[in-house]
């Protein structure tokens, strides 16, 4: 018997172990329990699903971020994926706040694109549908051939700015580096605060390794110029001196392009992992006369030791969202600031239940956001 289009498929609420206190959240928010389910590790660490109630014909989100255990997560999540496919479920929607092997969105050196391999994967193991928020790049909701929801944390960190930072108008808005412009503009348009940009030779992200030769010519330390001579295309009369080698690119000093003397800097970015880069930022705002420092980003990852790197740095805030778990770096460091971001992931999976639409959940987000 077909399905009357009109009728709602019963909807079932799947946590998987990486974030429980988010998916406790989101089901007292939507109003009903966690499905009955075991993810488990077996003696020879292999993950183990077992759904104890029937999810044929049902529409089932499976609620899973990445974290520091990040191929656990993504293991269990496929194997969760796959055991409600073939177990006919309707709908299976994934909720991933933060999408595992995101900054791994472009080829290179002799590398992969990960986050490709990823969005195979997924569709694979039988998601229909994803809700995620604040990609590294945009573009990687072009790897998948299911519906991508990104959702932006932007609101919810903005809000937290005109709220609880003191004196928030004699702020500027910092981009950690020009990569991060468009983001910051944003930003400091709906806040209607300035701009500022960290331009030099301090490199931020893994976008900035070093160049294996097919964009600038390679460093000395692996060609020894003096040998290197390179011959126009148009021959030149005998006397007449030839073209010589192109020396390596050299970046300048670290250096702010905008006044933050006096002002209240916030550097913003859709994740925080490793915290050295943020840390070197802050050192040279407040060097220029800013007299705080925020940074804000959508992803806390906080890997390593960075609680102890941001207790002893001159960072006065670290506000992130409970995309990502951290709680025992709170624990460590007074300094992080949790922003609640479930009543948002709340409402994609309700009106994706109702079929409404989402356009709701974009108004005044930019196309640069």
């Amino acid at each position: 018997m077909a399905l009357d289009p009109g009728q709602k498929c019963p909807m079932v609420l799947l946590a998987g172990n990486s974030h429980p206190e988010l998916s406790q959240l989101i089901a007292q928010r939507i109003g009903i329990r966690l499905g009955d389910m075991n993810v488990y590790h077996k003696t020879n660490r292999e993950t183990n699903v077992e759904i104890k109630e029937s999810v044929r014909g049902k529409d089932v989100y499976i609620i899973q971020t990445g974290t520091k255990d990040v191929n656990n997560d993504i293991m269990e999540l496929l194997i969760i994926s796959y055991a409600c496919k073939t177990s006919a479920a309707h709908n299976i929607i994934g909720v991933i706040p933060y999408l595992p092997y995101s900054k791994q969105s472009k080829m290179r050196k002799r590398g992969s694109v990960v986050s490709k391999v990823m969005a195979t994967m997924l569709g694979q193991s039988g998601l229909t549908h994803i809700i995620t928020m604040d990609l590294h790049q945009k573009e990687i909701q072009g790897f998948f051939d299911i519906p991508v929801e990104n959702l932006r944390a932007s609101p919810f960190l903005i809000d937290y700015v005109e709220r609880l930072i003191p004196d928030y108008r004699n702020a500027i808005i910092v981009a950690r580096n020009p990569n991060s412009v468009k983001r910051a503009t944003s930003y400091a348009e709906r806040l209607r605060l300035g701009i500022a940009v960290i331009h030099g030779e301090e490199k931020y992200d893994d976008e900035d390794k070093e160049d294996d030769g097919r964009n600038s010519p390679p460093p000395p330390s692996r060609v020894e110029y003096k040998k290197i001579e390179i011959l126009p295309a148009i021959h030149f009369a005998k006397g007449k001196p030839r073209a010589k080698a192109l020396l390596p690119k050299e970046k300048p000093p670290l250096n702010v392009v905008g006044d933050v003397g006096g002002r209240i800097a916030i550097i913003v970015d859709d994740m925080i992992d490793d915290v050295n880069a943020f840390v070197k930022v802050a050192e040279v705002l407040k060097d220029r006369g800013a007299y705080k420092v925020y940074a804000m980003a959508t992803h806390g990852l906080l890997s390593s030791d960075a609680p102890r790197l941001i207790e002893d740095s001159c960072i006065d805030e670290v506000v992130v969202t409970n995309t990502v778990p951290h709680e025992i770096q709170k624990m460590q460091c007074h300094k992080i600031k949790t922003v609640d971001i479930s009543i948002m992931l709340t409402e994609a999976i309700r009106r994706i239940q109702n079929n409404e639409s989402m356009s709701y959940l974009f108004r005044n987000i930019g196309l640069d956001d």
